[in-house]
Formats: structure tokens, C-alpha cells, sequence
């Protein structure tokens, strides 16, 4: 099971791949609007991602439809409700509660599609400040994840929101000549995620019989781009896939853009999204790390809970 917006910092799909291996799933989780996603195979786990989604309703409305965290954990209802008249409603509920886990990944694209947008956010920034934001965020997330356990989610992993100020696309509009990323993006995203982890913990202690567990893909990422010759990259800042801007980041790759000849070599794919091969490294930390990088308990250690 997962609820989840296309992440901009880890691509949920290697992670689905990665951890389904190794918790023994054949197949790649079909996503909701699957034809698949039916029957016998949503046994399976089922994908709610959408690409551009937020917690709120308004991000990404720019570019084109996407399902906010809302409406993913509506499609989740109905995917419940098709297990029970399935199995029954017993075997459901110990399918839901005991075996399945749910990961939301979310929030990036609240800050990038929708308070940081160039030039459209400058109205809103001026009413609305970074602390008020961000307490939005957090009052819609307390919302959105008691609803997903009220509806028999009990072991649900939280990723928090990665260093989006050093994506290429936000590097783009960094004004900074030493750090080249962009300074607001980054602290919004460690005052959201400290807001985060309290909410992890205030939800755990409060819920009877659920386990959060906070995933600090921030610190993962952080460190890979910071010491990224450690980890057998050569490039860090620019996009392997480039049309247009210093670092790859102005313009989404497209069949015009010009490819790097070893993606392996780079951190990041195009403006937005790391490579298979930064995933990889992310998804196998989150598999089976300590508590520096997810707590209270790794991914490996949740599905054996």
C-alpha cells in the first residue's frame, strides 16, 4: 500500500521496487488508475501517486490535474472497501492492520509548485509567512494521516521533505555565489520537516496501536550531495538531462534536451528528480538504516512489527 505524490527527492517507484524484493513482492506496485489495479492485485499494494500533488488542494493547479493527498487517501478508501467485499472484512482488517504498509511521501511540491513559484508566489508570500505556511502544511498532514489510520493504516512511514534548494530547478534562482543552492527553499523545507517529526511522534503516542516512522530523506540526500565523490558521483548540481539554465534546471527534459553520456555519474536526472542510481543508494538506507536516517525503526524492522 502507499499514498504518495511523486516525491521530488526519491523516486517512490525504486523504492516500491527495492523493498518489495526484498519483502518478497514479485511485481512493481500498479499504480490506482491501473486497468491492473483490480481484484487479486491490489493484494499486492497499490500505488496513489500523482504527479505535482500536494497537501493542499491548490499546488500545482499551474500545471494541469493532479490528486492532493486528500484525494489520494479517497482513492485509498475505495481500494479498502474492494478488499473487504474481496476477503472479508476480518481478513481485511488483519491484511490493513498487520501486514501492510503504507508510505506517504509528500510536500515538496507545496513549497515548489505553490509558495515558492516564480514571480506568481510574490503576492501570496507577502500575506502569508513562512511560519504560517508551514503551519498549514502541518494542520492538513495531522488531518490527512489520522484519516488514513482511521481507515485501519496502523504501520504508515512519513519521508520528509529533502534539500529541495539543491534540486537544479531551484539552484536556478539561488542568488548565492557560495552555496549555489536556494537558502529559502532549504530552510522552509527543515522548518517543515522539524514540524514533521513532532507530528510523527504526537500521532504515534496518540493513536492506539499505530507505528509512525519518521524517514529523514533530507539528511540521506544532504549527505550525498555534500560529499558526493564518496559515493561515485561526479556531478552534483546539474541535471543529467539539460535543455536550458546553468545547472540543467530552467526548462523539464524533453526529447530536445541533451543527455550526459553516464547518468550513473550524476546525483541528479533532470530539474527536478534524483537518478536510478541516487535512489538506489537512498532507498537502501531507508531499507535498513539506523536512527540517524529513520526512526524509530527501519523499513525492514516495520514490516516485521
Amino acid at each position: 500500500m502507499k499514498i504518495n505524490s511523486t516525491n521530488l527527492i526519491i523516486s517512490t517507484a525504486i523504492l516500491d521496487k527495492l523493498v518489495g524484493q526484498e519483502v518478497g513482492l514479485k511485481n512493481w506496485v500498479p499504480p490506482y488508475l491501473d486497468p491492473s489495479a483490480t481484484g487479486p492485485a491490489v493484494l499486492q499494494g497499490v500505488n496513489y501517486a500523482s504527479g505535482g500533488g500536494g497537501l493542499l488542494k491548490k499546488t500545482g493547479k499551474f500545471f494541469g490535474a493532479s490528486l492532493n493527498l486528500y484525494t489520494q487517501i479517497d482513492c485509498y478508501s475505495k481500494t479498502r472497501q474492494d478488499i473487504i467485499s474481496s476477503v472479508g472484512r476480518t481478513a481485511a482488517l488483519r491484511l490493513l492492520r498487520k501486514e501492510a504498509l503504507f508510505s506517504v511521501t509528500i510536500g515538496s511540491n507545496d513549497f515548489i509548485n505553490n509558495y515558492l513559484i516564480p514571480i506568481l508566489s510574490v503576492p501570496k508570500r507577502a500575506v502569508i509567512s513562512p511560519e504560517m505556511f508551514v503551519e498549514s502544511l502541518i494542520s492538513s498532514y495531522r488531518q490527512q494521516l489520522k484519516r488514513l489510520y482511521y481507515l485501519d493504516a496502523r504501520k504508515i512511514l512519513v519521508v520528509n521533505v529533502g534539500p529541495i534548494g539543491c534540486i537544479p530547478y531551484m539552484r536556478e534562482q539561488s542568488l548565492s555565489s557560495s552555496t549555489k543552492c536556494f537558502d529559502l527553499a532549504n530552510q522552509l523545507a527543515e522548518n517543515f520537516n522539524s514540524r514533521l517529526k513532532d507530528l510523527v511522534q504526537e500521532l504515534s503516542s496518540s493513536l492506539d496501536g499505530s507505528i509512525f516512522v519518521y524517514a529523514n530523506v533530507n539528511s540521506i540526500v544532504s549527505d550525498i550531495i555534500q560529499n558526493y565523490r564518496h559515493y561515485g558521483f561526479e556531478v552534483a548540481d546539474s541535471a543529467c538531462c539539460r535543455t536550458a539554465g546553468r545547472y540543467g534546471g530552467l526548462i523539464p527534459c524533453c526529447p530536445k534536451a541533451k543527455i550526459c553520456l553516464d547518468r550513473t555519474k550524476y546525483v541528479f536526472w533532470d530539474p527536478y528528480h534524483p537518478t536510478e542510481t541516487t535512489n538506489i543508494i537512498i532507498a537502501k538506507q531507508l531499507l535498513d538504516g539506523n536512527s540517524n536516517v529513520i526512526f524509530p525503526m527501519n523499513i525492514r524492522e516495520l514490516s516485521q512489527a
